[in-house]
């Protein structure tokens, strides 16, 4: 686990009008990562951007590509996304059949793979998978949409997983996504959250670099 606190700004609050500049500004701005949300439409309602997009933004950034597949049957498509540019790759563990095929398969490609949670799946069952993966990524609200409240408790969801990984003797990323903010960042990080996604909170901000400044702050106070 990184000892500081990161942030990964989710592009899906950003304006898809100016995308490029969006980027750019959270670059400068301080992020450690671009949070991508790629969705289907079919896995969660809501529709986003796919290969063709990711590899249009790679040319503007540097910052690790965090890419959240939010979709259906990724074990035919989890390819595309590597080679559009994607460093972490984050599959659902709720759609997926095949999670220990797809999990290898990905890290043969050559790049970091993460499982997802929804907040009602509890963290037991990546027992058998904990120690393969590089990053957990737990959902703070329901996957879909951004701007929703944060679920209070993923700090103890945070704390239960922190706590297998240990017994596993296993050292994954986590990552929290969902209503983070400088009010609820240190809900997870004094749990033992690593990297903590926040939308709304950065880009709806009237200075987004001062947001992501003062969300990182809130997570050191522990």
């Amino acid at each position: 686990m990184f000892s500081d606190i990161k942030i990964a700004p989710s592009i899906l609050s950003a304006d898809f009008s100016k995308l490029g500049e969006e980027i750019r500004m959270i670059d400068e701005g301080g992020a450690d990562f671009v949070h991508l949300d790629v969705m289907d439409g079919h896995y969660v309602p809501n529709l986003t951007f796919g290969p063709p997009v990711i590899k249009k933004l790679r040319k503007l950034t540097q910052k690790v590509f965090d890419v959240h597949l939010m979709i259906e049957n990724a074990e035919e498509s989890f390819q595309d996304y590597i080679d559009a540019g994607a460093d972490i790759l984050t599959v659902h563990y709720e759609a997926v059949v095949h999670l220990h095929r797809l999990v290898h398969a990905i890290k043969d490609a050559g790049v970091k793979v993460g499982v997802s949670l929804n907040p009602a799946t509890p963290v037991y069952v990546l027992e058998e998978i904990l120690p393969d993966l590089d990053l957990v990524l737990l959902m703070s609200v329901n996957p879909g949409f951004g701007g929703q409240r944060f679920i209070e408790s993923s700090a103890q969801k945070t704390a239960k997983l922190v706590a297998l990984a240990q017994e596993l003797h296993a050292n994954p990323l986590i990552e929290i996504d969902g209503g983070i903010s400088e009010k609820t960042a240190h809900l997870v990080s004094s749990q033992g959250a690593d990297v903590l996604v926040a939308g709304s909170a950065v880009f709806g901000a009237v200075d987004p670099k001062a947001a992501i400044a003062a969300i990182r702050e809130d997570g050191k106070k522990f």
